[in-house]
């Protein structure tokens, strides 16, 4: 059988000795949520099969139920040799939604709470040569405001901005095969200046340590330290200088010697800073010309049917001028940041936070360990160009936000990535924030205008909501969401009823008249670093992208890119 999303799934840290999971396995359902006092794990009647690593709601699963799942299971018999058994054996899980626990050979390996970031166990001790039962359950409850949902709808229905669930395994599951002393992880500090990375790393055992830099094949860099061990740093003198820049990823590739462990990498020789208003990278100003992209497949839900697919959604942004993306109300999979840094393609990071009350203090609990998850599993990666924990934390339950939440969050992030930006809460309401961003959904095009051109006038953005958030005068401005123009061509009818923003035009003309209105008033404005358009495909009900959501042009990609792609006044 061929395995679905066979590539690599970490391509920051790869070793050759891996083994993918991925395909069908044994099923369950589990709603009452009792499998464990029954013990499914010895003897759960496993009546269905699914294709890992879609989730239970779509239909790449074989499954497509897309009602409320509170728990599943799943089970899968895998064969070991001694040969892979020689040191550590550790199963890893790209995502799953939410709590997760891991059986192996009927005992308990360990759990996981969170649904988006990839986490493993060493299962050294539970595996032996010949035939191992894994098995995994997952609990969730998009209903309960302790758990972030992100975009999935809390009703049966999707409806308004809220689409289809994904429920347990909805990423790459594999085992990774290691010598007991092993590197452990490391973080990538490029300097384009001066032409070097400092690396820092964990380490476990000691051992000989090297590392070795190349580009395009040839080395440029060496560096290596003696009977190495717990933690190390060193720098790389890099003998060329390639920098990474918008739409062209130069990127290195490392590779990583510890004793028998090696690890493959890459980094890229970027940095970036601001400079008042502007943002800066490798010195130079960059308007940031971005799109909204959630991450939704209709036949993947949350995961793309192929790594391909991952790439031709930053080609086909690439193609209508835009530079790149707010990954939005999901963390999205490595292999897509891996493609964004082939591609040049600036990101930012963000978490799934909508679900979650934001209203109550122990809502810390239910994201920080999470995020500095996120933060510390993508950090290396050169598209990532800012972190935003939060968006729009609208009231709930009647209770306004709880700022020392949102303040707390943003001081951990800036402890956890002094290099990167952070946003504390995207659009509002900010409460301790490097970037004053703001959403603006005016379909008027001379009064967007007006409203944006009033940080020209007085020094201080146009703010619905300037009772709840102040501005500090100076600070760097970003649109962070605009536009959503409802267009939903269909044979026969111009467009449909749907879920967007303000009214649909009444005509193609109408429509490229107010896309190029409201985006040549930001370009124009030179107190802003960047927008973002809303969005990059329809999702189900939300009909208001660039392309469908089955991804088929809606208008020729041309037209955006002439749009989007002229000198902002922003920029060098």
């Amino acid at each position: 059988m061929s395995i679905p999303r066979c590539e690599h799934p970490k391509p920051q840290f790869e070793r050759k000795n891996w083994l993918n999971l991925n395909g069908q396995w044994d099923f369950c359902y589990d709603n009452g949520r009792s499998g464990i006092a029954r013990k499914f794990y010895e003897n759960g009647d496993f009546n269905l099969k699914i294709t890992v690593p879609f989730c239970v709601e779509s239909s790449l699963s074989g499954i497509g139920n897309k009602d409320f799942m509170y728990g599943v299971w799943y089970k899968r018999v895998v064969s070991l040799e001694d040969s892979q058994l020689s040191g550590r054996t550790v199963l890893h899980i790209g995502a799953a939604d939410y709590k997760t626990t891991v059986y192996i050979n009927g005992k308990n390996a360990g759990c996981h709470i969170g649904g988006y970031v990839s986490f493993s166990f060493d299962i050294t001790e539970f595996v032996k040569c010949g035939e191992n039962e894994i098995v995994i359950y997952c609990e969730d409850d998009t209903r309960d405001p302790m758990v972030p949902r992100g975009k999935q709808s809390e009703l049966y229905y999707s409806h308004d901005c809220d689409y289809t669930r994904t429920t347990g395994i909805w990423q790459t599951v594999w085992l990774e095969f290691t010598p007991f002393s092993f590197v452990k992880s490391f973080r990538f500090y490029p300097d384009y200046r001066t032409a070097t990375v400092n690396i820092t790393g964990e380490l476990t055992g000691c051992e000989n340590l090297k590392v070795k830099a190349f580009y395009e094949g040839r080395e440029v860099g060496h560096s290596e330290i003696d009977n190495c061990a717990g933690t190390f740093s060193l720098n790389l003198n890099l003998s060329e200088t390639h920098l990474w820049e918008v739409g062209k990823g130069r990127l290195y590739d490392l590779e990583i010697t510890f004793g028998e462990d090696s690890v493959k990498s890459y980094f890229g020789l970027r940095n970036i800073w601001f400079d008042g208003f502007k943002f800066m990278m490798n010195g130079k100003s960059v308007f940031q010309r971005l799109i909204l992209d959630q991450g939704f497949y209709p036949d993947g839900i949350y995961t793309a049917p192929s790594d391909e697919e991952l790439l031709n959604d930053i080609r086909r942004s690439m193609a209508c001028g835009f530079n790149g993306a707010r990954l939005h109300e999901k963390v999205f999979e490595e292999r897509f940041l891996y493609h964004c840094d082939k591609e040049g393609y600036l990101v930012w990071g963000e978490y799934a936070n909508w679900g979650l009350d934001h209203t109550r203090a122990e809502g810390i609990y239910s994201l920080l360990p999470e995020w500095l998850a996120e933060i510390d599993r993508d950090f290396n990666h050169p598209a990532i160009i800012g972190w935003c924990p939060f968006n729009e934390t609208w009231n709930m339950y009647g209770r306004e936000q709880y700022d020392d939440l949102l303040r707390m969050i943003y001081r951990v992030t800036k402890t956890a990535d002094k290099t990167r930006p952070c946003i504390d809460t995207s659009g509002n309401f900010h409460v301790e924030t490097d970037i004053f961003d703001l959403h603006d959904y005016n379909q008027d095009v001379e009064s967007f205008k007006a409203q944006n051109d009033e940080i020209l006038k007085t020094g201080v953005p146009y703010d619905r909501f300037s009772d709840r958030q102040t501005y500090t005068k100076g600070q760097p401005v970003f649109i962070s969401e605009y536009g959503g123009i409802k267009w939903s061509p269909v044979e026969g009818n111009s467009h449909v009823v749907s879920w967007g923003y303000g009214d649909a035009p009444k005509s193609e003309e109408e429509f490229k008249e107010r896309y190029k209105g409201l985006t040549d008033a930001l370009l124009d404005n030179p107190c802003i670093f960047g927008f973002c358009y809303t969005q990059l495909t329809d999702v189900e009900q939300e009909q208001n992208g660039v392309f469908t959501y089955d991804r088929k042009e809606k208008f020729p990609s041309e037209f955006f890119f002439n749009v989007n792609s002229r000198k902002a006044a922003i920029e060098d």
